[in-house]
């Protein structure tokens, strides 16, 4: 084998590697996404809940920019949050035309709950591996989140 041609396999091996591991996340996101406790929430209502949640009090100027959507949108999801009572939105101390976001009590036990129920369903499912594939999956949690942090800069850049 030339050095051309080990390059591309290297290539193609590690854009395979990447579409298989976006693919496996998206996976087991999705299937952790309905719990209980988040019932009647649409997935991107609970994703701001989320960010709120460790984030805030946040602006929803940074809120939209940390969920990747438009302002108009963002304003329609946070007014429903709103509205349920999960989250308050107050006047910025210093900046006059600016908003924050914080959790409410009951938007605290509600992103609890759902943290609770997900973290609960994902760990039976490692359970139910197989010592050796457990570990793997063990073992690989540094580097995947140190990809994860890795991504979160790019996005700021």
């Amino acid at each position: 084998m030339t050095d051309r041609s080990s390059t591309a396999l290297k290539a193609r091996t590690a854009v395979d590697a990447a579409a298989r591991l976006r693919s496996a996340v998206n996976r087991i996101s999705r299937r952790l996404r309905p719990t209980r406790a988040g019932a009647g929430f649409t997935p991107t209502q609970i994703s701001v809940l989320e960010t709120v949640a460790k984030r805030g009090p946040i602006r929803l100027s940074d809120l939209a920019s940390v969920e990747g959507m438009n302002p108009t949108m963002l304003s329609r999801v946070a007014r429903k949050l709103e509205d349920t009572g999960l989250i308050r939105r107050h006047p910025h101390p210093v900046d006059g035309r600016a908003a924050l976001l914080e959790m409410t009590g009951s938007g605290r036990r509600l992103f609890e709950h759902i943290r609770t129920e997900r973290t609960d369903q994902l760990s039976v499912e490692l359970e139910a591996l197989r010592d050796e594939e457990r570990r793997l999956v063990i073992d690989a949690l540094p580097v995947l989140e140190r990809l994860a942090e890795q991504l979160r800069d790019r996005k700021t850049r």
